[in-house]
C-alpha cells in the first residue's frame, strides 16, 4: 500500500509540473483605461470570450456579450457583473449560424449604441451539420475557416486604410475550452486529459485578442497576424493579397452584400482600435 500511494503521489507530482511547465504564461500587461469605450463580444458567455468580457470589464469598458443562448448569455453578463462591479456589462442575442440573426443584431446594436470601439470576433464552432443559410460546419471547414480569418483581416485592412481604424487576426494557442464539446465520444477519453495538460486555460487563451484590442501603437499592423501577444508571419497562402481579395469578393456573394446584393446597414463611425 505504501509503495502504491508513493507512485501515485509521484505521478500526481509529475503530471502537475508537466501541466504548468510546458504551458506558457501569460505575459504580464498594464490594465488599460477603457471607460467610455463600447466593446462586443461574439461568444462572449463563456470560454475564451468570456474571458475576453472579463477582463475588459475590469477596464472600465461597457461590454456587449453576443451570443446565441439567451439564459447562458444573461447568466454570464451577472457573473460579470458581480465580479468586476462594472454595471455596464449587458446581453443581446447573437446566432452567427444565421444570417437573418446577424442583420437582427446589428440593427438592434446601431439603435440602442452611440459607438462602437472594439469588436472582438471569437465565437467558433467545430461541429457537423449546416446553419440554415446552407453554410458547413464539418472539422475540415473549421480548419480551412482559420486560413479565411487571416486572409480577411489583411483585406479588411487594406479596405480601412485612412479611416483609423484597425483590425488583426490572432491565434489564441491551443485552448481547453468548448470549442470541441463535439469530439466524438470514443476519443473524449484521449483527448480530455491531454487537453487539460497540455492547453492553455480560457484566461491565457484570451490574452492575444486582448493584446490586439488594447495595446497602443499596433496601428500600424493593421491586417497582420499576432499569436503569443507578438506579431508572427503566417504561412505563404495567407499572405497572398489577390486571394484575400477573392474571398472578400466571394464572401460578398455569399452572404447577398455588395453590388449583386443588399446595402448592408451603415457602419458606426468607430470600430476598433
Amino acid at each position: 500500500m505504501g509503495w502504491a500511494l508513493l507512485g501515485a503521489g509521484l505521478l500526481l507530482a509529475l503530471y502537475t509540473l508537466l501541466r504548468h511547465g510546458l504551458r506558457r504564461s501569460p505575459p504580464l500587461r498594464d490594465r488599460p483605461e477603457l471607460r467610455g469605450r463600447t466593446a462586443i463580444v461574439t461568444g462572449g458567455s463563456s470560454g475564451i470570450g468570456a474571458a475576453t468580457a472579463l477582463e475588459l470589464a475590469r477596464c472600465g469598458a461597457r461590454v456587449v456579450l453576443a451570443t446565441r443562448n439567451a439564459p447562458r448569455g444573461e447568466a454570464a453578463a451577472r457573473r460579470i457583473r458581480t465580479e468586476t462591479g462594472n454595471a455596464e456589462v449587458v446581453f443581446m442575442q447573437l446566432d452567427l449560424a444565421s444570417l437573418r440573426s446577424v442583420r437582427a443584431f446589428a440593427t438592434a446594436f446601431l439603435r440602442q449604441e452611440p459607438h462602437l470601439h472594439l469588436l472582438i470576433n471569437n465565437a467558433g464552432v467545430s461541429a457537423g451539420g449546416t446553419t440554415e443559410d446552407g453554410f458547413s460546419l464539418p472539422f475540415q471547414d473549421y480548419c480551412d475557416s482559420k486560413l479565411a480569418n487571416v486572409l480577411h483581416a489583411r483585406e479588411l485592412a487594406t479596405r480601412l486604410q485612412g479611416t483609423q481604424v484597425t483590425c488583426y487576426a490572432v491565434h489564441p494557442g491551443f485552448v481547453n475550452t468548448e470549442l470541441f464539446r463535439h469530439t466524438p465520444l470514443w476519443l473524449k477519453p484521449l483527448f480530455l486529459p491531454l487537453a487539460w495538460l497540455f492547453f492553455l486555460d480560457a484566461a491565457e487563451g484570451a490574452q492575444t485578442s486582448l493584446h490586439c484590442a488594447t495595446q497602443e501603437g499596433l496601428e500600424r499592423f493593421s491586417g497582420r497576424y499576432f499569436a503569443d501577444c507578438r506579431l508572427q508571419e503566417p504561412w505563404p497562402p495567407a499572405r497572398d493579397d489577390r486571394l484575400a481579395r477573392a474571398l472578400w469578393e466571394a464572401s460578398e456573394r455569399l452572404v447577398g452584400l455588395g453590388e449583386a446584393g443588399e446595402n448592408p446597414s451603415p457602419a458606426p463611425a468607430a470600430v476598433g482600435q
